[in-house]
C-alpha cells in the first residue's frame, strides 16, 4: 500500500532564520507531491510574513496552523495539524531541521501498513549552523561531510550518515545499537493510525513526548523499521530552554504507565477524555 499524499508536519516556534533554511531543503526535494503542514505553537508575525513569502515562490503546497503562545504546548498544535490535515500519511521533522533531498522520497518508498520509520540526524555546530546559507542547500553541499568539515562540523562517525552507498546504508541500519523509536525530527506514519491511538498526549511536555507516540504506536500493534542512516536531516543548534526536571520526571511516569498498562490510545489527546 503506497500513500496516496504526504504532508510534512513541521513544528516551529520563533526561529523563522531556520525554518527559511528548512523550507529551502524541501524547496530541493527529489520527490515534489508533497504538502508542507507548519505545526505553530505561537510564533510572531515574522514567521507568518516568511511562510507568505514561500506561498509566492510557489514552489511549496503550504499549510499553516497556528495557536496562541502560551507556553510549550506542542502536542495540542501537532494534534490539530493531524486532525485537519486530508494527507493520508505524515512525516515528522522540527523547524530546525533541514531534510536531505532525499527525505521525502525515502519515507514515501519505505512506507509500509502498520509500521512507522525511525530516521536520524546530525545536530550541527552553532557556527555551521549560522553559516548554511540558501546557495549551499540549493546546490546540496551541505550534505558533503568534507563541506561540513571545512566549515567547523566535527569529524565523527556521526557524518557516516552522509556516505552515498545504499550497500553502507543498509547495512548500518541493521547493525546500529539505537532504537529504531520514534524521533521527532525525523519519524513517518499513516495518518489514520495517528488518529487511532488519538495523536499525541497533551498531558506530555518537554522531553520524551514523540517516543512516548512510538511506545503506543507499538502498544497498537505496529513494528518500527530503522531507517537512521536511509535518510537525514541536518539539525540546526539552537537552545533549549524548556528542559526541568519536574517536567522530565512527570513525562518519565506517563511513559512508564503506558509501558505497564500497554495502553495505546491517549485519554488527552485528539478527543478529550475518550
Amino acid at each position: 500500500m503506497d500513500p496516496q499524499s504526504i504532508g510534512v508536519v513541521i513544528t516551529t516556534y520563533n526561529s523563522s532564520v531556520w525554518l527559511e533554511k528548512v523550507l529551502t531543503g524541501y524547496e530541493n526535494q527529489s520527490f515534489k507531491d508533497f504538502r508542507v503542514i507548519i505545526a505553530d505553537d505561537g510564533s510572531n508575525d515574522e514567521t507568518r510574513a516568511l511562510i507568505d513569502t514561500f506561498r509566492v515562490r510557489d514552489i511549496l503546497k503550504i499549510d499553516h496552523f497556528w495557536q496562541e503562545d502560551e507556553g510549550f504546548r506542542k502536542c495540542q498544535i501537532l494534534n490539530k495539524a493531524i486532525a485537519e490535515t486530508a494527507c493520508d500519511y505524515l512525516v515528522f521533522t522540527d523547524g530546525d531541521c533541514i531534510p536531505a533531498p532525499n527525505f521525502i522520497e525515502t519515507h514515501k518508498t519505505l512506507a509500509k501498513p502498520a509500521t512507522f520509520l525511525s530516521g536520524g540526524y546530525i545536530k550541527l555546530t552553532m557556527p555551521v549552523s549560522l553559516a548554511i546559507t540558501e546557495q549551499d542547500i540549493n546546490s546540496g553541499r551541505v550534505f558533503d561531510p568534507n563541506w561540513l568539515v571545512k566549515n567547523g562540523q566535527p569529524k565523527t562517525h556521526k557524518l557516516w550518515k552522509l556516505f552515498k552507498s545504499a550497500t553502507f546504508k543498509n547495512l548500518m541500519n541493521g547493525i546500529t545499537p539505537a532504537a529504531a523509536s520514534w524521533n521527532g525530527m525525523n519519524s513517518s506514519t499513516w495518518t489514520s493510525d495517528l488518529i487511532a491511538i488519538n495523536g499525541f498526549n497533551e498531558d506530555m511536555q518537554y522531553g520524551g513526548l514523540d517516543r512516548e507516540l512510538g511506545e503506543r504506536l507499538w502498544n497498537y500493534g505496529h513494528t518500527s523499521r530503522q531507517i537512521r542512516y536511509s535518510t537525514v536531516c541536518l539539525h540546526l543548534d539552537h537552545a533549549r530552554g524548556y528542559a526541568k526536571p519536574e517536567i522530565w520526571a512527570k513525562n518519565k511516569a506517563i511513559r512508564r504507565a503506558v509501558k505497564t498498562q500497554r495502553s495505546y490510545r491517549a485519554v488527552n489527546g485528539i478527543e478529550k477524555g475518550k
